[in-house]
């Protein structure tokens, strides 16, 4: 591989010390001017809009001009995913933002996994179908005669309480346990007043002790069929499953991720340690082939968005109608039929730090497994950033990132110089501020959920 000469602005000297990786000169496992170990891979992805990374790397070369010969391979769900990068029949792959997380304490697939990339922001939505909407509709304050958004769980309430006077269960789907969709999930539930169970394991992974919504698993492509099915009332998904159901005429999207958490991690990009140690140079060249595509994907006020919902569209990839895909990837968002509302930053890939593996995304989603009981034990706070910093690695990242501004790829000033502690952020639908530094402090503010010594034990919550 071309050799470089060594360059460095000094923003991004600034991050780089903030991590600690000056003097290191990037030597050694984070050196990508060496030769790459491994040049043919195999990636696993699900059929979803944020898997645009990788298809764009594949299609417009920047694989290629690696030195890598990169497969994807689309996987059958969740599960299969983190399976397969475990054994090794992946070199690598698409995640939910959480599921490295919970690998890594054991809940699900026990797993060393290694973030060095996040897929991107945003993306994802909460699907209900007509008939939940039209009960909920009544509910939702309007401005100018139509629904005021963000559209809050207050307004499912009423309906679910009515489910259970009349002792129905009402159903609800995600994609994984340990993923962004169940989590996002609860907490718009949650912060409406609405219980949507606890863990307990290994005993109870089921998630629907003391639920008042059940929860339970559906893989994306199948959501809006399962909805149509009556099987479910409604699902937290990414797209374009939520479009697909406006597009079908069976149910309305009532609030998106962005609306929820603005600028939320969904998806990241997950090799297991034992790979990312064995192969550090392929890992670094991986690692810059996708920030070339998220920069892509963002470039110039997103011009090149078309060309990548032709590509998305394909079979190969996605396999949703263009027009489907177009709804929610050209900064527009359709929730009851007919109305389209503008939203710029739904899909972000590079902006805004979006595609940083950052230890504050890491530490929520920490915060969050252990809400739900994931996690059934007391942690102490520095216990939420050691264990962030044993998976999200923005070391890796900023090494590639050196590495591309040398080769003038990209501007120094384009990348993020929090080092992935971000200030106490106030976003969220609920207003509950999160400080990354007090995660314990942070989830003693929930109503719902579990906080302090608390456990799930026999079926109830034991403080």
């Amino acid at each position: 591989m071309k050799q470089h000469r060594p360059f460095i602005t000094k923003k991004l000297l600034a991050t780089i010390a903030a991590i600690g990786l000056v003097g290191l000169g990037f030597s050694g496992q984070l050196s990508a001017a060496g030769k790459l170990e491994k040049e043919d891979l195999k990636f696993g992805f699900i059929k979803l809009t944020d898997m645009a990374p990788l298809a764009v790397a594949a299609e417009k070369g920047f694989f290629e001009e690696e030195g890598l010969f990169v497969q994807l391979e689309a996987q059958a769900n969740w599960k299969v995913v983190m399976d397969r990068v475990v054994n090794g029949e992946l070199d690598g792959s698409h995640m939910l933002a959480p599921a490295p997380l919970a690998s890594s304490i054991g809940f699900g697939t026990k797993a060393d996994i290694v973030v060095p990339f996040s897929m991107g922001f945003n993306g994802s939505a909460i699907t209900v179908s007509n008939d939940i909407w039209k009960q909920m509709k009544p509910n939702v304050p309007t401005e100018g005669g139509k629904p005021l958004h963000p559209i809050k769980a207050d307004a499912l309430k009423p309906v679910v309480d009515k489910y259970k006077a009349e002792g129905k269960p009402f159903n609800m789907a995600m994609t994984f346990p340990a993923g962004t969709h169940n989590l996002k999930l609860r907490y718009w539930l949650a912060a409406g007043g609405i219980n949507p169970g606890f863990y307990a394991p290994p005993q109870d992974t089921s998630g629907q002790i003391n639920a008042e919504a059940m929860l339970s698993v559906t893989p994306p492509p199948q959501m809006p069929a399962t909805l149509e099915s009556g099987t479910i009332f409604g699902y937290c998904v990414g797209e374009p499953w939520n479009q697909q159901a406006v597009f079908k005429g069976i149910g309305v999207p009532v609030i998106t991720d962005e609306e929820l958490w603005k600028d939320t991690p969904e998806k990241v990009f997950g090799v297991t340690k034992a790979w990312a140690e064995k192969y550090p140079n392929t890992h670094l060249a991986v690692t810059k082939a996708l920030i070339r595509a998220a920069i892509w994907l963002d470039a110039d006020n997103n011009k090149n968005r078309k060309e990548a919902i032709e590509m998305l569209s394909q079979k190969q990839y996605v396999g949703a109608d263009v027009e489907v895909l177009a709804a929610s990837m050209n900064g527009t968002f359709e929730y009851e039929k007919g109305d389209k509302r503008s939203l710029p930053d739904f899909n972000t890939f590079f902006r805004h730090g979006a595609s940083y593996p950052s230890y504050s995304s890491a530490v929520w989603y920490l915060t969050q497994l252990r809400r739900w009981g994931m996690i059934n034990e007391f942690k102490p706070d520095n216990w939420y950033m050691e264990t962030a910093k044993n998976v999200y690695r923005p070391d890796i990242y900023l090494a590639a990132a050196k590495e591309l501004v040398a080769e003038g790829k990209a501007k120094a000033e384009d990348f993020p110089t929090d080092a992935g502690i971000k200030p106490s952020q106030n976003f969220f639908i609920d207003k509950i501020p999160f400080d990354a530094n007090k995660p314990n402090d942070y989830l003693a503010k929930f109503p719902i959920g579990l906080k302090g010594k608390q456990t799930v034990s026999g079926g109830k919550i034991v403080d």
